[in-house]
């Protein structure tokens, strides 16, 4: 299918924060029209986790726009930046990763980001393939391309700066190293999140001194997590993981608010523009209820990660366990010996992949939301007697019985 430019521009500025510049974007894309020659787009991920959430895939899905737009997708996974440790927002110096951690990340990396792109029409790179090769000399060119008064002006920097806080030298190579990527690829377009700002222009700049045209950056929003406040993550449990069962997804976006729904479908959602509007102006007029709306999204995002027919059997589940107060059909079953003394429930809770950790599981305990035979346990240092059945509930949705043989 053939796109105008004003439909290009259109799809490709759904859902941003910046496209610097509009006019650089027109022109490229202009240039591309005319040439047949698709534009590079590139977006790096640091492997620093083997989970990718919603909030990561905001990116992907703009990715994925650009892919229906005909152009040419470089998803960039930083095997060589993810063992500095990208100092973004962090007030003390990130914790750099193995290469063990590195490799296993990024393999579980490629597994998942495919079930948004399309694998035929998606290059995987790793940007170990050209810095690994710099030398000594190399680092000191780039370095030599920025000053230190240049590197405060970020925010991250210039707090620790005043606060008398450490920074590493290493970490004002973290955003010269990135920017080099897009020198390296040659980029057209690099998308980032608002907090790669800096990062991204950096790109722009090194471009420029090795004499290419420099990238149109497109910063994205932070998406914001089941509470509604702060940006989706792990560490604050208020994520949808993308490796999460059906039902949990499924379950999970018809929690959040109506009005936090359409954001999450202007960022994440296939459907057009003009179909988000005319949804949103049915539920305005009463035409259709709120909880149809989430319920259409809920499908749409469970489906993309798990088919349609397990869409289906995650609604049907839901309503089994939430309109008729009942329990699931298929509740994962976890069989034990019977141990020789009581087993520390947060301990279970992770053994029965409840949870991802015993901290997670710990404060799943703290807000009163896991439950043994339908009664709530208050106490993290509760034990659970290794006898007979026991079934567990943590949240809204998830389940586990655990049987001691």
């Amino acid at each position: 299918m053939n796109y105008t430019i004003d439909e290009q521009i259109s799809l490709i500025e759904r859902g941003t924060v910046d496209v610097i510049s509009r006019d650089d974007m027109v022109r490229k894309l202009k240039k591309s029209g005319e040439s047949g020659v698709p534009l590079k787009i590139k977006a790096g991920f640091d492997p620093t986790a083997p989970d990718l959430h919603l909030g990561h895939t905001v990116l992907i899905q703009k990715m994925k726009h650009f892919q229906d737009l005909g152009h040419d997708i470089y998803f960039l996974i930083g095997d060589f930046t993810g063992m500095i440790g990208d100092p973004t927002g962090k007030s003390e110096t990130r914790k750099s990763l193995t290469r063990e951690d590195v490799a296993k990340n990024a393999e579980s990396y490629k597994e998942q980001i495919f079930k948004i792109l399309d694998p035929g029409k998606t290059t995987v790179v790793f940007n170990s393939a050209w810095l690994g090769k710099l030398t000594s000399y190399d680092m000191i060119k780039l370095a030599s391309q920025l000053t230190v008064a240049r590197m405060l002006e970020r925010e991250d920097f210039k707090v620790r700066f005043d606060n008398q806080q450490p920074i590493s030298i290493h970490e004002f190579m973290y955003p010269l190293i990135q920017g080099y990527d897009s020198v390296a690829l040659e980029a057209d377009v690099e998308l980032g999140g608002t907090d790669q700002r800096f990062n991204l222009l950096m790109g722009r700049d090194l471009q420029r001194s090795w004499n290419q045209e420099p990238q149109v950056v497109i910063t994205m929003p932070l998406l914001e997590g089941l509470d509604g406040v702060n940006k989706m993550s792990k560490s604050l449990g208020n994520y949808i993981g993308i490796t999460e069962s059906a039902d949990d997804i499924y379950g999970k976006v018809l929690s959040i608010s109506d009005t936090l729904m359409f954001r999450y479908y202007e960022l994440l959602s296939d459907l057009s523009a003009a179909e988000i509007e005319i949804l949103a102006k049915d539920m305005q007029e009463g035409n259709i209820h709120p909880k149809e709306v989430k319920q259409q999204l809920a499908r749409e995002l469970t489906a993309r990660f798990y088919g349609v027919e397990d869409s289906a059997r995650a609604e049907e589940s839901f309503e089994q366990v939430f309109k008729h107060h009942g329990l699931p059909e298929n509740i994962p079953e976890l069989i034990l010996e019977k141990a020789d003394g009581e087993i520390w429930l947060p301990k279970l809770l992770v053994d029965a992949g409840l949870t991802g950790s015993t901290s997670e599981a710990r404060r799943m305990i703290k807000q009163q939301a896991v439950s043994l035979d339908g009664e709530k346990v208050i106490d993290t240092e509760f034990s659970v007697q290794p006898t007979g059945d026991v079934l567990i509930k943590v949240g809204k949705r998830r389940f586990a019985k655990v049987c001691f043989q």
